[in-house]
């Protein structure tokens, strides 16, 4: 742990890693392309599935889908209408418009990808329990501190919560790279001059249950050094207000649960590893 941090921060990195990261309960449906389990469903929703996803075959405690001989293109179309169709029953909210990628899982997902088996609307990741991946930003100004958004009241995940300096979900066949500095760009007003420096710092997955369903994604770490008198400024209406926190206040708000579970954690991760001391010393 880097020396730099005071021992208030130091107590309550474990705790915000861990809030992230919970264990998967027990009793959720598996959910199978083929052979391949790509998400977890709640048991309560078989029957609304049954209704919207007719060819869906329950099999060994599972949820099958067979749809191995069909395209990226040919599945995407086909469970976009299953989604659709739940949406219109009101069983998935917070439509966005954006799709997300749904990968073949891999041994470990914060070092590798798998192939894209289908794109799929974002908002109804969680209803299947199906993977995602997303970029976080910790901006650091000269003298140890953190600039930290708070997500507008808007937000339909964590609203009024403390957040990294930018976030945002990983669109499907986007760059990390590139999402980052886009996210950076539109939640932040930090332009592509300054965001050219955003270093990759790693990442962590995070997992829990939320009222749409299975929260399950890959948090990819950046770290952005900031000149000093930088003012950010949201484009996007995604933020209602930034803070500058020094170490202490920041152990302070993390230890209230002022940040969403996955702010906390990425800032967490970002100041738990030997990187940190460059960032903190800048």
């Amino acid at each position: 742990m880097p020396s730099l941090l005071p021992p208030s921060l130091v107590a309550v990195i474990p705790r915000c890693l861990q809030l992230a990261s919970q264990p998967v309960p027990g009793g959720l449906l598996p959910l199978r392309l083929g052979d391949v389990t790509i998400g977890r469903v709640h048991p309560l929703r078989q029957v609304l599935l049954g209704e919207v996803w007719p060819e869906l075959q329950r099999r060994d405690g599972a949820l099958c889908w067979e749809a191995e001989g069909l395209d990226v293109q040919a599945r995407s179309q086909r469970i976009g209408e299953v989604a659709l169709a739940l949406k219109e029953r009101g069983a998935i909210t917070g439509w966005r418009g954006e799709r997300y990628a749904c990968e073949r899982p891999v041994d470990d997902p914060c070092t590798g990808r798998g192939e894209v088996l289908f794109r799929l609307e974002r908002a109804a990741f969680r209803f299947f329990g199906l993977m995602s991946r997303a970029v976080h930003i910790n901006g650091f100004l000269p003298g140890a501190r953190l600039v930290c958004g708070r997500r507008a009241l808007s937000k339909a995940t964590d609203p009024g919560k403390l957040d990294n300096l930018a976030a945002g979900g990983l669109t499907a066949d986007e760059d990390l790279v590139d999402c980052a500095r886009r996210e950076l760009l539109e939640e932040a007003g930090v332009p592509l001059t300054i965001s050219a420096a955003v270093q990759a710092r790693g990442a962590l997955r995070s997992t829990r249950m939320e009222p749409e369903g299975l929260h399950d994604e890959v948090l990819h770490v950046f770290s952005l050094q900031l000149p000093g008198g930088f003012s950010p400024r949201n484009g996007d209406g995604e933020v209602s207000e930034f803070l500058t926190l020094d170490l202490e206040t920041l152990a302070q708000r993390l230890a209230a649960g002022e940040f969403s579970h996955d702010a906390a954690a990425v800032s967490a991760f970002g100041l738990q590893h030997s990187h940190a001391l460059a960032d903190l010393r800048a």
